[in-house]
């Protein structure tokens, strides 16, 4: 049985007096893809941030590789293997491609870094043609490679990406969803937050369905690409 990663175990988070996830669980497993699909406003991105530790939840638990993480600071967090790409991608603007992958493998020796370049540039040889070039200057899509190549820097075990395809062009989505489906027939295991629900599903071991800050449903991604109230609600069918 593949070996579990992340649980999630009834968590709840508010924003003042706003209750913006209710008992919320789930779990990773080794070696999947794992999606939270949903409307704007459904708690996935804060569902995100507080497996990494930018949020605090009120009650419940996260457990990350056997450990409980729940009260750990989100800096410690990245040498235990968890990397965040957050929603609007923030590179560093005014350093290059190269120091902003650099910058991501700042918990890993030193004789890490070459090696680890390597690999990213194997995954994005746009960026390796891209790699003296001010970092604020690339494109959209470059700038989410960007921040998906600093993440992956720190060599994580599990790889959490939020809203990868916001603000891309089709053609550039769907190089964005191929790279992500590499990246997993690579052995990355993958945590992805997405509105777009049909290129989500389509790559997807499992799938979480939220409507305001709760799970409403769940399945592998072909179930869920077929469920006839997903479709209608998310697939425009």
């Amino acid at each position: 049985m593949a070996h579990r990663i992340l649980n999630v175990e009834a968590i709840n988070v508010y924003y003042g007096a706003i209750h913006a996830i209710k008992d919320v669980s789930f779990q990773v497993f080794d070696g999947e893809i794992v999606a939270l699909i949903g409307a704007n406003g459904a708690g996935k991105s804060t569902t995100l941030k507080t497996v990494s530790g930018l949020l605090r939840p009120d009650t419940g638990s996260v457990e990350f590789m056997g450990e409980d993480i729940t009260r750990t600071p989100a800096d410690k967090l990245v040498s235990r293997g968890l990397a965040h790409v957050p929603e609007g991608r923030r590179v560093f603007a005014q350093m290059t491609v190269e120091e902003n992958l650099e910058m991501g493998a700042y918990t890993r020796p030193n004789s890490e870094i070459a090696p680890g370049l390597e690999r990213v540039y194997a995954h994005f040889p746009r960026l390796r043609e891209r790699r003296r070039q001010v970092a604020g200057t690339l494109s959209g899509g470059e700038q989410q490679m960007l921040a998906m190549g600093r993440a992956l820097m720190s060599n994580p075990h599990l790889l959490m990406l939020d809203e990868p395809s916001m603000g891309l062009a089709p053609i550039l989505i769907e190089q964005i969803f191929q790279i992500v489906n590499d990246l997993h027939e690579s052995g990355t295991t993958i945590l992805l937050v997405e509105q777009n629900a049909q290129m989500a599903l389509s790559i997807a071991t499992r799938a979480y369905v939220m409507e305001t800050g709760k799970v409403a449903l769940s399945g592998t991604g072909e179930e869920l690409l077929h469920n006839d109230d997903v479709r209608r609600a998310y697939l425009g069918g």
